[in-house]
């Protein structure tokens, strides 16, 4: 069992910038993609961004390309997404989430992850 665990949410004034951090448990970590989620009040969950398990490879939803990054410590257990030039319609829960290792599997695609964590609130004010 993994158990991932976010950190770094808050309230940031549009234009400004949060760094999550996502900890995860357990020795496979560095065999899993991961990615990070997430959902806003009265929406659907939605991909934000992807990484493979070495960290070579990543992806990213249109709407966040050039202002987040994605990114892996192996040594440490750890994902991080760095939000930078925030708007308000990235107010979300985000969620990192852990997929073990398979064939074929679309990194946007919430049903491919195997571990989720319990999310952490991102608010931007206007």
């Amino acid at each position: 069992q993994v158990q991932l665990v976010e950190s770094g949410g808050g309230l940031v004034q549009a234009g400004g910038s949060l760094r999550l951090s996502c900890a995860a448990s357990g020795r496979a970590f560095s065999t899993y993609a991961m990615a990070w989620f997430r959902q806003a009040p009265g929406k659907e969950r939605e991909a934000v961004a992807g990484i493979n398990w070495s960290g070579s490879n990543t992806y990213y939803a249109e709407s966040v390309k050039g202002r987040f990054t994605i990114s892996r410590d192996n040594a440490k257990n750890t994902v991080y997404l760095q939000m930078n030039s925030l708007k308000p319609e990235d107010t979300a829960v985000y969620y990192c989430a852990a997929q073990t290792p398979r064939w074929g599997s679309s990194w946007y695609i919430q049903g491919s992850y195997d571990y989720w964590g319990q999310g952490t609130q991102v608010t931007v004010s206007s």
